[in-house]
C-alpha cells in the first residue's frame, strides 16, 4: 500500500512561458552575468517528490523567491513548501542545492532557505541544507540521492 499524500490535492498554477534567454557557456573567456531569471529557468522544472508537477507549478520556487548577485557570486534561493509540515522539504531543497551545483560555476555560493513562517521545522531544515557536512552526507546515501534525481527529471517532454 502506497503512503497517503501530506497534500494529496495541492493548487497548481500554470507555468510562465520560458524566456528566450540562451544558456551560458561557462567556458568562454569573459563569461555571461548570471541573473535571477537564468536561476529560475533551472529550477523551474524540478519535479515535487510527492506530485508529478514541477515545483514552478506548485508555486514553491518562484522568480521573486530568487536572489543574485553575479559580481560577489552569491545566489539565494527562498521556497515555500505547498504545507506546512511538509515531509519532502528537505528533498525539494536538495534537489534545488544538487541543480545549482550542476549548472553553476563553481565559483558561486549557493544558499537555500525555506520562505520564514512557511514549515514548522523551518530553523532545523535550514540549517540542513546549508550545513556543508551535512549536504555531503546527505548526498552519500543511495536511496537519498535516487529521491533527489527523479525531481531533477524533467517535467517538459
Amino acid at each position: 500500500m502506497a503512503p497517503a499524500l501530506i497534500n494529496a490535492n495541492p493548487i497548481v498554477h500554470e507555468k510562465k512561458k520560458r524566456t528566450s534567454k540562451p544558456q551560458a557557456n561557462y567556458n568562454d573567456a569573459i563569461p555571461d552575468v548570471i541573473d535571477e531569471l537564468e536561476i529560475f529557468d533551472h529550477v523551474r522544472d524540478i519535479t515535487d517528490p510527492e506530485h508529478p508537477y514541477s515545483l514552478e507549478q506548485l508555486n514553491v520556487v518562484t522568480e521573486d523567491s530568487i536572489f543574485v548577485d553575479d559580481a560577489k557570486n552569491y545566489v539565494k534561493i527562498t521556497f515555500t513548501p505547498t504545507v506546512q509540515h511538509c515531509s519532502m522539504a528537505t528533498i525539494i531543497g536538495l534537489s534545488l542545492r544538487l541543480k545549482l551545483l550542476r549548472c553553476l560555476p563553481p565559483r558561486f555560493k549557493v544558499d537555500i532557505f525555506l520562505a520564514p513562517g512557511s514549515h514548522s521545522t523551518e530553523a532545523a531544515i535550514n540549517k540542513q541544507l546549508n550545513d556543508k557536512e551535512r549536504v555531503a552526507a546527505a548526498f552519500e546515501n543511495p536511496n537519498l540521492v535516487d529521491l533527489v534525481e527523479k525531481c531533477l527529471v524533467s517535467t517538459e517532454e
